[in-house]
């Protein structure tokens, strides 16, 4: 096999284009049929096979042996940590004993702020991110009950803490003084319909903000111009701004799938308090799928993601940029036909795998991306990475791990399924729970409640794929469980906690 040529130039040399050259070449030396592995040994020779044990070895040397000491830098990020390592652990099929996930419930709790909200560690200041890292992790090792968990949260003051973060726009602060941030509005979202204290109040207006922060290129900045002065009392009433709302910054990967998540989870409280479509705000859905297509690398990169227009790839992305495809799936993007409308999965164990040999892998190429992860995402001594030669961290090694899961299953947002929660699993009823809400909006409340809990739970696996392997590149030992889009959690976990909200067993936290 011919070496694949780099990426062409000008010309004209700079410190970029060298880097990019460098990254390529690389990235190169780690396919199996570059030349410098023709004479290597058979374990040294690179592979695609996913190391499962040593990867469960670098999670577990973090968790029972503490994180290194160039991880102090991260002591506000704490429950960002932790969560990293138990969804790796998750994606990998490993289940913590109860002893273990009793000790984790007990560090969760401890950073709970008594005015609402987790912070970064025990004292530390409240934070979106931090909450919805915390949030997560009680998703996968909570329980009801005494000591469990769930029954611990604070929901009221949760609530609380969301509303005293909100803008004059419709945005919200990350925490007390400061900045807004897109991705504080994914983290609030995601808690608040775990946690269902979602309300028509608390994402008024927010809509029209995470619209705004799509830019010229298609995907999403931080932030957008606010439109509003600011006041030096809560009590006075904000200047508006006239004149158009721009994005505030470049378009970003991240902050991308955090405004996707956050417009998908979005749209139950659009359509039932704004009945006129024609009233809706709009995101340029053209505009974000062309550019999410176009910053998967090529060949030579390959086929990994980058963050950023003319950026490096790297291992995050797979997850940040390749799993946006699935968020733009629930909007109409892209849409195939599934075997959620063949009539029962045997039917579809049935279909041989010959008969999907010529199936047309979408807008984004997933077995490049899985063999990126595989060749260049993987550490030789565990853990997961951005890129070679660059070591492993606990950031990298939880989404290089669910880009690969987004790469190996087609989850989608499931019609019956959610016809399924919506006539014999919900319970129609007010909420149970004092959120201090206005008599006017009762009823939206309860459409909208009902709507999102619907949307979040209603996602499910084309069983195709759940049952066959052809699509995973190194064979069926490579799987990896499935992660749900929205949430980043397993669709197992995120389906335990709607069971909870219906079972009645959050209701009892606030009298």
């Amino acid at each position: 096999m011919a070496l694949l040529k780099l990426t062409p130039t000008d010309k004209y040399e700079t410190a970029t284009s060298r880097l990019q050259h460098d990254t390529e070449e690389e990235l190169l030396k780690h396919l199996p049929s570059h030349p410098e592995n023709k004479d290597a040994s058979k374990d040294a020779k690179p592979s695609t096979v996913l190391q499962k044990q040593k990867h469960m070895q670098f999670l577990i040397r973090n968790l029972m042996g503490g994180f290194g000491s160039r991880y102090v830098s991260q002591d506000a990020s704490q429950p960002w940590l932790l969560f990293w390592t138990l969804q790796s652990f998750s994606c990998l099929g490993v289940v913590l004993d109860p002893g273990n996930k009793q000790r984790v419930i007990d560090k969760v709790m401890r950073w709970q702020h008594p005015d609402g909200g987790f912070g970064g560690g025990p004292g530390q200041a409240a934070h979106l991110l931090t909450t919805y890292a915390s949030v997560c992790i009680l998703s996968m090792v909570g329980r009801p009950g005494p000591g469990g968990g769930w029954d611990d949260i604070d929901r009221k003051k949760v609530y609380e803490f969301f509303m005293s973060l909100k803008q004059p726009d419709g945005s919200f602060l990350v925490s007390h003084h400061a900045e807004v941030d897109v991705r504080g509005i994914y983290c609030l979202l995601v808690v608040a319909i775990l946690l269902d204290i979602l309300t028509p109040e608390l994402v008024e207006g927010t809509a029209e903000f995470v619209a705004s922060c799509q830019t010229y290129e298609g995907g999403f900045a931080s932030s957008s111009f606010p439109t509003y002065f600011p006041t030096s009392s809560p009590s006075e009433k904000p200047t508006p701004i006239p004149g158009p709302r721009p994005a505030l910054g470049e378009a970003h990967g991240g902050y991308t799938f955090c405004a996707l998540a956050a417009w998908v989870l979005l749209q139950p409280y659009v359509e039932a308090a704004i009945p006129n479509p024609s009233d809706r705000p709009t995101i340029n859905l053209k505009n974000l799928t062309r550019w999410l297509v176009q910053l998967q690398g090529t060949e030579s990169e390959l086929g990994g993601f980058k963050g950023r227009t003319n950026k490096l790839v790297d291992g995050c992305y797979a997850w940040w940029c390749g799993g946006s495809f699935g968020l733009l799936e629930a909007l109409g993007v892209n849409s195939k036909p599934l075997s959620d409308n063949i009539a029962t999965e045997e039917d579809s164990k049935e279909k041989s795998e010959e008969e999907w040999d010529d199936f047309d892998d979408g807008l984004f190429n997933s077995k490049a991306l899985q063999e990126y992860v595989l060749l260049a995402g993987q550490h030789p001594s565990g853990g997961l990475r951005d890129k070679p030669p660059k070591p492993a961290d606990a950031y990298h090694t939880l989404y290089c791990l669910a880009g690969l899961s987004s790469a190996q299953h087609r989850i989608f947002p499931s019609k019956h399924k959610c016809e399924t929660f919506l006539n014999t699993k919900w319970k129609d009823g007010k909420r149970k729970t004092d959120l201090g809400l206005k008599e006017e909006v009762a009823e939206l409340d309860d459409r909208v409640r009902k709507d999102s809990l619907a949307a979040l739970v209603s996602w499910s696996e084309d069983p195709m794929f759940a049952t066959t392997f052809w699509h995973i590149v190194g064979g069926k030992e490579n799987r990896i469980n499935a992660t749900h889009p929205i949430t980043n959690l397993t669709v197992t976990h995120t389906e335990d906690i709607f069971q909870c909200i219906l079972d009645g067993v959050l209701y009892v936290m606030i009298p």
